[in-house]
């Protein structure tokens, strides 16, 4: 059978799917020299398209789970790429093709198909309990090993998760060493049960917590504090059964609805969630949240609008897209109605916000965000300071992308911020990529030091930082912080 990809936006210039495994001993240092104490690895994935899609369409966040491994070890630098062999991937491997139709729609899938889970996962990594995971939210995670990249079996972490699922973007408190997690429609597509989970160092399960949610919705994203969990729910919304079977999206986007908040204590019950009411938004991803008495505060990438504009209305129509702005949503539980209250923290338009992990749900400063270039295609890092609002840009001036930054710690008990930025860095006119390191503090003097890497690497979405002696240890304990 030829392999013949479709002419869409979704597969034109750095797009084009990239389906290469590779290994890389020793990057190449283009630029500055690599600081001292920059040992660890740097785990990351995202979708790539195994074979051309069965029906010619195509949306960016969907396609196989591919891993990419970058290990720091005092100068020599190592790159990894391997593919998450899911069932899925098992599968459209034996048949030579993608045998799964509109995204996340089970039963647009070939009948050969029709008993198989559509899971990629391939959107985040997790590093916990002395193990590595590869995770989508439509499924439960994969484990990895942290050295090889090989994809090891599926998990419902011992059996302490019912849930069919769980979320790809956790939050690992590096202070406490605990796992936070959630499911959404946790029985099954078109469910409105939510689940939160929350592990101990070890891997123990000490909370669990189910509460229906107020429409069978997409949450991609959540946020923790020091003593609340804070979930939103934004009106993309999965049809019913019968709606999937007729072959409509799995999210649609409703213009009339509310956003809805739930406010949860940390390690609190059902009967304790606070619900929130506001205007229609969306969003993706959180930067961070905290409690300040009884008010909790969440920032984010809010959307004004749709987020996803590739999800319609139930009627069809197209939403354009809107940009995304820093903001900051604020719910006071000593409130007796449902109203919170919404500001702008940067107005610049920015995504896949990241701060230090050790803050992580405390008061903080700092947060990193990929920095929008409307005019050609191009994009830039940039440093935001949340109590203030400035914003500290890496002015380039080059023909290239960048995918989300991470925090790298200079040490444990380092100031916050104190540390470095890693990036990978789209070169848009040489056609491959490199990796970029900057002090995290002075983003404005651009990286200290660059790699070659001789491949492309197709825009990966979310990764994790584990330090060379937690990947030792299998433990987070930054005790210095708390």
């Amino acid at each position: 059978m030829e392999v013949i990809f479709p002419d869409i936006d979704a597969y034109k210039g750095w797009a084009h799917p990239l389906r290469t495994e590779s290994t890389v001993e020793g990057l190449e240092l283009v630029e500055g020299h690599l600081p001292e104490g920059l040992n660890g690895t740097w785990y990351r994935c995202g979708a790539d398209r195994q074979y051309p899609p069965m029906d010619g369409e195509d949306i960016f966040i969907d396609g196989e789970g591919m891993m990419f491994m970058i290990r720091f070890d005092n100068g020599h630098v190592t790159y990894r790429n391997r593919w998450v062999h899911t069932p899925r991937f098992e599968l459209q491997a034996k048949h030579r093709r993608s045998l799964f139709g509109r995204y996340r729609n089970r039963y647009t899938a070939d009948p050969i198909a029709a008993d198989t889970s559509p899971g990629t996962a391939n959107t985040n990594m997790l590093f916990h309990a002395g193990k590595l995971f590869a995770l989508k939210e439509d499924d439960l995670p994969y484990e990895v090993d942290p050295d090889t990249l090989e994809t090891g079996r599926q998990t419902d972490l011992d059996g302490q998760v019912s849930a069919v699922s769980l979320t790809a973007h956790h939050k690992v408190d590096w202070v406490t060493g605990e796992l936070l997690t959630y499911s959404y429609q946790a029985k099954g597509d078109s469910t409105t049960d939510f689940a939160i989970y929350i592990f101990d160092a070890e891997g123990r399960k000490v909370n669990e917590v189910w509460f229906n949610a107020p429409w069978p919705g997409v949450v991609h994203d959540f946020a923790v504090t020091e003593e609340h969990i804070v979930v939103p729910f934004f009106p993309l919304i999965t049809p019913s059964i019968e709606g999937l079977k007729e072959g409509r999206h799995f999210y649609e986007y409703h213009a009339d609805k509310p956003t809805m908040i739930a406010v949860v204590p940390r390690y609190g019950k059902a009967e304790e969630v606070r619900w929130f009411e506001g205007p229609n938004t969306t969003a993706g991803h959180m930067l961070n949240a905290v409690t300040e008495g009884t008010k909790v505060h969440l920032d984010l990438c809010l959307y004004n609008g749709n987020c996803f504009a590739f999800f319609p209305s139930p009627e069809g129509k197209i939403y354009p897209a809107v940009p995304p702005v820093l903001s900051r949503m604020t719910f006071d539980l000593a409130r007796n109605d449902k109203d919170y209250e919404t500001k702008v923290i940067m107005p610049v338009p920015c995504e896949m916000p990241r701060t230090d992990d050790r803050w992580q749900g405390r008061d903080y400063s700092h947060g990193w965000v990929i920095v929008y270039r409307a005019t050609d295609g191009t994009s830039t890092l940039g440093r935001v300071n949340v109590k203030t609002g400035q914003l500290e840009v890496w002015e380039h001036g080059q023909m290239l992308s960048v995918q989300e930054p991470q925090f790298v710690p200079r040490a444990p008990d380092s100031k916050e911020g104190d540390g470095w930025i890693l990036s990978i860095l789209n070169r848009l006119d040489a056609w491959h990529s490199e990796i970029a390191v900057f002090d995290a503090l002075e983003m404005a003097k651009g990286p200290i030091a660059r790699l070659h890497l001789p491949v492309r690497v197709r825009s990966s979405f979310h990764g994790v930082w584990v330090p060379e002696e937690v990947l030792e240890t299998g433990r987070y304990r930054m005790e210095a912080v708390a």
